[in-house]
């Protein structure tokens, strides 16, 4: 769905099963250039018919001296076009060329100092030393003939190198991850410098050549949209009935796994200031049935998915001519759930509109917002002219509380979950924070503490604050909260949600963990 230009002007990146791979777009386009991934199987003639600008090779969990590790076409490397590989990447182009790659003697995982010692073309700009993200098992030990280190730190010589008379350049950190000082620049500078693109990569594109392609893609038919109110759904929805009016019917349905207020402020929104078509679905006590007894985070997630798609499926009878569903599927859900390459990468957890979808589903997808990232979707959602509060809202997963909470969902827990929330993030939004954060929000554990309240006993329920800062979902730091705002969450929460007598706060970062608990 991209444009002539686009297309001409654009970065292929191939996925060696990085969980970064996703990033590496990302910070393309941040740069203007439009980027796809394609698998690292993708061959040279494939490539060449494409006619991309430059090639970026991913990370990888595999060692290139391994039997079974992801190799890429040889004739790549006789195209002529630049290439940046990128921890396996580099060292995959390492071994290709001649050199050699060996075991590092531990693991180096984090931030080191890169000391830069050649500052033209791709580390232009730059001062003489940075801050960048380690994360490899292996390492380039010995050159290729024709390669020159460009950069070291000082447990990794060839920490990048390059090769200018064929335009190819390798390294082993990793600049698309927000924790590599100036990465954005050292990504800029290989498109620019090295790959001759021009900022051709903007949403006012994506918008005229995806609403193109909906209209002739459906036709005459109908559209059902799954509506949660969150900005993916809301800009999915948007977006197609830009393309197509009245044709789409979105339909919201309340799993009973909504916060606070949720219904009536997407009736509100939807209905009342943008006028679509919206159908109102209470399947509280289906989800809920279906939930009954289940612990496990995946089989929650896929009995959540699969109850979602019955429900549409019954509703979509009622509409005359309909033959596609339409979600907000992002590309941090594709990656975090399957390969959506067929690389190596592994599977983080299973997205409810992405993996939970049943095999014989009787509706056509459409994922019109697939490829982007939460910050290009804010973006889309400002030339589309959403409301603020759609726009600013934070992620909210697809399962709702039921992976909120820790164990068993049952009405009285998510009752508890929705008030102590309610407080978290009303006090977030007091002190300013809400549109400053990526997300806050409650956890109720299946765990129960010992307390004293009145000078009585008890055992009640235990509450984790989760608030993290990001820029796409991919990698987040917890937040530092003021220890006073804390205390008050603390003490509100104890105070005014019956059942909760402990309150602690979630400092743990992605990676290792994830945002959410299940």
């Amino acid at each position: 769905m991209t444009s002539g230009l686009q297309q001409k002007n654009s970065i292929l990146i191939l996925d060696f099963g990085s969980q970064y791979t996703q990033l590496i777009a990302r910070r393309v386009r941040e740069n203007k250039v439009y980027s796809t991934i394609v698998s690292h199987k993708i061959t040279a003639e494939e490539i060449k018919k494409q006619a991309p600008k430059g090639l970026i090779f991913s990370g990888g969990p595999a060692s290139v001296y391994d039997e079974k590790s992801p190799k890429c076409d040889k004739g790549i490397f006789k195209l002529g076009i630049p290439i940046l590989g990128i921890c396996y990447g580099q060292q995959l182009i390492a071994q290709y060329f001649g050199g050699k790659v060996r075991r590092t003697r531990e693991r180096e995982f984090g931030r080191q100092e890169l000391f830069i010692d050649d500052h033209a073309d791709f580390f232009s700009g730059l001062p003489g030393n940075i801050t960048c993200w380690m994360s490899h098992g292996d390492y380039v030990s010995s050159l290729p003939k024709g390669f020159v280190s460009i950069a070291h730190t000082l447990s990794t010589p060839n920490a990048a190198f390059a090769s200018r008379d064929r335009k190819v350049f390798g390294v082993q950190f990793h600049p698309e991850v927000v924790h590599t000082a100036r990465g954005s620049e050292i990504i800029s500078n290989f498109l620019y410098r090295i790959c001759r693109c021009r900022p051709s990569w903007e949403m006012g594109a994506f918008i005229k050549d995806t609403v193109s392609h909906i209209r002739q893609l459906v036709g005459k038919d109908s559209v059902v949209c799954g509506l949660s109110g969150g900005v993916d759904s809301s800009v999915a929805a948007v977006l197609i009935h830009r393309a197509i009016g009245r044709q789409l019917r979105c339909i919201f349905v309340d799993n009973g796994l909504v916060r606070n207020r949720e219904p009536e402020e997407i009736k509100t929104i939807f209905r009342a200031n943008l006028h679509m078509n919206l159908d109102f679905v209470n399947a509280q006590n289906r989800f809920l049935k279906r939930l009954k007894g289940v612990t496990d985070p995946e089989v929650k997630r896929k009995t959540i998915g699969d109850e979602f798609i019955k429900v549409f499926e019954e509703e979509a009878k009622k509409i005359r001519r309909v033959k596609y569903l339409a979600q907000g599927t992002l590309y941090p859900d594709v990656i975090e759930s399957v390969s959506a390459t067929g690389s190596p990468s592994a599977k983080i957890k299973t997205h409810h509109n992405v993996g939970g979808l049943p095999e014989k589903m009787n509706l056509k997808l459409i994922e019109p917002l697939r490829e982007l990232f939460k910050d290009e979707v804010r973006e889309l959602a400002k030339q589309l002219g959403l409301p603020q509060e759609i726009i600013h809202r934070q992620p909210f997963p697809g399962p709702g509380l039921a992976i909120r909470i820790v164990g068993e969902v049952t009405p009285e827990r998510l009752q508890v979950l929705r008030d102590a929330d309610d407080i978290f993030v009303g006090e977030i939004r007091k002190a300013g924070l809400y549109n400053e954060v990526w997300q806050s929000f409650c956890v109720l554990l299946c765990i129960k503490s010992v307390g004293v309240m009145g000078d009585e006993r008890t055992y009640e329920n235990v509450i984790a604050l989760r608030c993290v800062s990001s820029s796409d979902g991919m990698t987040a730091d917890w937040v530092k909260l003021e220890p006073a705002l804390l205390g008050k969450v603390s003490s509100r929460i104890i105070n005014e949600v019956k059942g909760v007598n402990r309150v602690v706060y979630d400092i743990s970062s992605k990676p290792p963990s994830t945002i959410e608990w299940e």
